[in-house]
């Protein structure tokens, strides 16, 4: 790929060959892009990209897949981002470049590491299969071909013949079912997960395969197609690192936050001390609520709860002034004097705040890092809830604060799995808020905490 302006391509591009690099809207990106980009298009190209696949992770934890709400809100974002998301179009061919190119950024951005490549494929996975639900059969039909992917139709006297045993075979088809549906005879190799999980006839080597689930072959081809091609990328990245220009680009897309901006610049000074009890009922995600409950009761947090909520505070405005004030009134209503409180506690806040020590203005916890870092011990309050309560103790928690029953019943059994995604499920009902695990170095702030900062402070 180079990296210079193509204003000439746009004046010398003619509307009848428009279409002739992408065919369709939907591919394997098994050919790079040849063209030339400049640098500033490059980067809106890969950023855009990586807000979709970021709506495509949290929209799966939300919905379901194959749901309306699902696709209804996929579709949106497409549109928005400006990518193709309806096949064979006639006049989306900056979509289909801006698709095909931000792809391959994103590639070499994401072979890195085996997390970031796992991430990455699971998320082109997630967005491939809900754009080649969406196609027509015939549109459907004609992508395989393009892929080469050419099932042969089994003819309709040995559909006939075998009509039993396909019955038998594919769960959810009755013999009628089985008359209206086109079968595929395709190779076991390209049936190995409806082999494995029982979905399929079996005969002569061949699995013959209905047309609804062709699209599980068709994803399992372009696995093994793009976890391929991300091992390979990743042997070439010694000489993609050489280039001064580009390697900066990549490993900041690997580690960007793309979600709303919760910066202190752009908060501080929105909330006044007197608005925090109420935020914290109304607002705060569960891990903020349990750190100011306990602050209140106990008037003291150990170091880790006092980073934990400290940082959030100042992340959803608390001014340096503010949050000096507020540790000390609380701290000196339990065994903690004014005099104590300047010498051994003032220091530190001061140092979150990047006025002290190495002056370094730190951001509220992601999280991933709330989860992952640092558990609690007796006599601690930080960490996740949902990551380090007992199941029991977390579901009276919930319970006392009017959490909905099916909301604590649906909660316990995402809460092993996917305990930051479990976050989102619980709080996503109450006021428009919940946990956002964000990308990378996401902060640990409510979703729409915006709304809440602009609560009129004369109320």
């Amino acid at each position: 790929m180079e990296f210079s302006s193509r204003a000439r391509q746009r004046h010398t591009r003619l509307a009848g060959d428009r279409r002739d690099p992408y065919p369709h809207s939907l591919q394997f990106y098994q050919e790079p892009p040849t063209e030339n980009i400049s640098l500033a298009e490059f980067e809106s190209f890969a950023v855009d990209r990586l807000r979709l696949l970021k709506v495509v992770e949290n929209l799966g934890v939300s919905y379901v897949r194959s749901s309306d709400s699902y696709k209804m809100k996929l579709e949106a974002e497409f549109r928005r981002l400006k990518f193709p998301y309806k096949a064979l179009a006639e006049d989306d061919y900056d979509a289909r470049r801006k698709d095909h190119i931000s792809h391959f950024i994103l590639r070499l951005a994401y072979c890195q590491s085996e997390d970031l490549r796992r991430w990455f494929l699971q998320q082109e996975m997630d967005l491939f299969r809900y754009r080649f639900n969406e196609l027509t059969e015939g549109l459907r039909q004609k992508f395989l071909e393009h892929v080469n992917l050419q099932f042969e139709a089994i003819s309709e006297d040995l559909k006939n013949e075998l009509a039993n045993e396909l019955s038998t075979s594919t769960p959810g088809f009755t013999m009628t079912k089985v008359k209206e549906q086109m079968f595929y005879k395709v190779g076991l190799s390209d049936a190995v997960d409806l082999f494995r999980a029982r979905r399929v006839f079996i005969k002569d080597g061949f699995a013959f395969v209905p047309l609804k689930d062709i699209d599980a072959i068709v994803l399992n081809n372009y696995r093994q197609k793009l976890s391929k091609a991300l091992a390979l990328t990743a042997r070439s990245l010694p000489s993609i690192q050489s280039d001064e220009r580009l390697q900066p680009l990549l490993n900041h897309l690997s580690h960007s936050y793309v979600g709303p901006d919760y910066s202190v610049q752009k908060n501080t000074g929105k909330i006044s001390l007197d608005q925090i009890d109420a935020l914290s009922v109304k607002s705060f995600p569960l891990c903020m609520r349990q750190l100011h409950k306990a602050l209140r009761d106990n008037h003291h947090l150990r170091h880790g709860g006092r980073m934990q909520y400290g940082l959030f505070l100042k992340g959803i405005g608390l001014t340096l002034e503010q949050a000096l004030e507020f540790w000390k009134k609380e701290f000196i209503r339990g065994k903690v004097d004014a005099d104590k409180f300047d010498k051994g506690y003032a220091y530190s806040i001061r140092h979150s705040y990047g006025k002290e020590g190495r002056r370094t203005d730190y951001t509220p916890y992601s999280c991933m890092k709330i989860i992952m870092s640092n558990p609690p011990s007796q006599g601690d309050y930080h960490g996740c809830p949902f990551r380090h309560s007992e199941p029991e103790l977390l579901k009276q928690k919930l319970q006392s604060y009017k959490i909905p029953p099916s909301g604590i019943t649906q909660e316990s059994w995402i809460m092993v799995a996917l305990m930051q995604k479990a976050a989102m499920t619980v709080w996503s009902g109450i006021e428009k808020l919940s946990c956002d695990p964000g990308f990378g170095e996401g902060h640990a702030l409510p979703v729409g905490l915006s709304e809440v900062l602009r609560i009129d402070t004369r109320s």
